[in-house]
């Protein structure tokens, strides 16, 4: 039976193209997606683009692998590219000098930058102070989320950089940031967030109108539950914030066509294994519910055997045959030395072994990525080999990024 092969991802055709502004790396945790959003801004960079890499994963991977100390919320400089060598000619075939850039997303000190950018000093300064604002800013349900949009939104709108490439958080949450502008709304929206802005408000004797009305008596139970100094800071919060909410829903709002126009490209990575690639379904799924432009599946850490294969059941086979049984004379005994003969043997063993464990995992593999491209046959995929180790050095990181060429070796049948 031969296997429907899905359409090739050709990601240097996706580097390349001018008009893609954003790429955004979406996948399970554990998949190897902090590596690639790496190796397809350095990648993008050596091929004469200007890139930023932002990553909302708290990890250090993406500053170790491109030979930084930190990340931090300001885009770094990756020094050590190769401009004018094969990897440095863009689409073109021209030589071209690009950059690359690194940042790792701080919720807090981007929501910092909103109030300092949105509000007049002495507002800002009071906000900023607020110990509400301080425990939202820090740790509240959704700011992460929507801070990435801001985050990506701010990068957009500098036009420094000609390739956004954003490595999402390693969950299902790396797509909850699609749902950021609906979310603020609803919170802004609220009852409770209208009820705590009513007094500031009405003013005056209005003021005292309301809490006639009954705003005293739910003032009065949330008193005894968050305590008065709590609630009067949240009220002083919202009253200080409530001429800015405008603005961040439209910056969130921005974002989101942002990710839905055709300059942007989500990849979605995932490994050969089942659970990663039932992931990956959900992604694929969520983004065409939203109508997010998805370029393709990166298939990562795929198993490539030589053309030549000696099956997994023959080497398991010829094992058995070259093992000594209990009662033979070639076993090896504890009173001499192993001759170059049975060490030889020993060897051929192992080898044999560790074959068949590869064909065996290979063979779990295709049929992980056959069940995927099955439910999925129009999504398009490329596969990434597996590495000897792991990636933590430019060089190790254009290797990933050779796998991205065209030209790349067609994955063993």
């Amino acid at each position: 039976m031969t296997t429907r092969r899905p359409p090739e991802l050709d990601v240097d055709r996706l580097i390349d193209d001018r008009r893609i502004r954003i790429i955004v790396c979406c996948g399970a945790g554990g998949v190897g997606k902090t590596t690639i959003a790496a190796a397809i801004g350095l990648r993008a960079a050596e091929r004469g683009r200007h890139v930023v890499v932002l990553t909302v994963d708290p990890a250090r991977r993406l500053a170790q692998s491109m030979g930084l100390t930190s990340l931090d919320n300001t885009p770094r400089l990756v020094p050590g590219l190769r401009v004018g060598d094969a990897a440095g000619r863009g689409g073109n075939g021209a030589e071209s000098a690009g950059s690359l850039h690194a940042m790792m997303l701080d919720m807090k000190r981007t929501f910092d930058e909103i109030v300092e950018a949105h509000a007049d000093p002495d507002r800002a300064a009071q906000i900023l102070a607020n110990p509400f604002y301080q425990s939202l800013s820090s740790s509240f349900a959704g700011t992460q989320e929507y801070m990435a949009m801001e985050k990506l939104g701010q990068l957009r709108r500098a036009d420094e950089w000609d390739l956004i490439v954003v490595d999402t958080p390693p969950s299902r949450s790396a797509l909850d940031f699609l749902d950021a502008p609906q979310r603020l709304s609803r919170f802004l929206d609220g009852r409770l967030l209208r009820l705590l802005t009513a007094p500031a408000k009405a003013g005056g004797r209005a003021y005292l109108r309301v809490l006639n009305a009954g705003f005293g008596v739910v003032t009065g139970v949330l008193t005894r539950i968050l305590g008065t100094q709590v609630l009067r800071d949240v009220q002083t919060f919202v009253t200080a914030l409530d001429t800015m909410f405008g603005g961040f829903r439209e910056r969130a709002e921005y974002t989101y066509q942002l990710l839905r126009a055709p300059g942007t490209a989500f990849l979605v990575v995932a490994v050969p294994e089942d659970d990663a690639l039932r992931e990956a379904s959900y992604f694929v799924e969520r983004l065409d519910t939203e109508r997010m432009p998805l370029a393709g599946l990166l298939l990562n850490r795929v198993e490539r055997l030589p053309a030549a294969q000696l099956s997994a059941a023959r080497s398991l086979a010829a094992a058995e045959v070259l093992q000594p049984s209990d009662g033979d004379a070639r076993a090896p005994t504890a009173r001499g030395p192993v001759d170059s003969e049975e060490s030889a043997r020993v060897l051929a063993i192992a080898a044999l072994r560790l074959h068949a464990e590869r064909m065996q995992l290979a063979a779990a593999q295709r049929r992980a990525a056959e069940h995927f491209i099955a439910a999925h046959p129009l999504v398009p995929v490329a596969e990434i080999p597996a590495q000897p180790e792991d990636v933590h050095d430019l060089d190790g990181l254009r290797i990933i990024g050779q796998a991205f060429s065209a030209e790349r070796p067609a994955a063993s049948a």
